[in-house]
């Protein structure tokens, strides 16, 4: 059994019209954001085994926010280039080339492509994941090589401004 939490970057800053799309940071509410969606995964008791980022500034700093909540080492944090608005069939690739030794994957990444991920694995419709949301899927596979579309049960969805989880 496996299991695969996919995150969208934290709300990233537009203020300089000059900067590239790959280099834009957080801005004060994405930095606010992704500890606080760290917090809630951790009261789950969700202990990553593996943390996989796109490497765009705003994917690498929410990834990297997260880690220091669940401890998880900087260094062991891995950067897939591939994950860079990446469509679902490349996320899907991406995810199956993840090492069996790891059991449980959070990915960062960007929209469209994480939205219709999240809905081709879980069979759900998401109109949009929004910034710092998460989908946690239980998959029912002994290896990442064998994930499909359709093979997600969704555990459970949840996002900063989820009045439901707001404290």
């Amino acid at each position: 059994m496996k299991t695969l939490y996919i995150v969208r970057h934290a709300k990233s800053s537009w203020d300089d019209p000059l900067l590239d799309d790959f280099s834009r940071p957080l801005n004060e509410r994405g930095k606010r954001d992704a500890p606080k969606m760290a917090k809630r995964l951790k009261e789950k008791r969700i202990v990553p085994d593996l943390m996989l980022t796109s490497p765009a500034r705003r994917a690498k700093s929410t990834c990297k926010r997260m880690a220091e909540i669940f401890g998880y080492e900087d260094d062991k944090i891995k950067t897939e280039r591939d994950l860079y608005l990446a469509s679902e069939n490349t996320i899907l690739e991406v995810v199956r080339s993840v090492k069996d030794k790891y059991n449980s994957l959070i990915l960062f990444g960007h929209n469209p492509g994480l939205t219709a991920f999240v809905n081709a694995i879980g069979k759900q419709q998401f109109y949009n994941v929004p910034t710092c949301g998460v989908a946690a899927f239980e998959l029912r596979i002994d290896s990442w090589k064998a994930l499909n579309y359709g093979d997600g049960n969704l555990l459970f969805y949840d996002f900063p401004k989820n009045k439901k989880n707001s404290q």
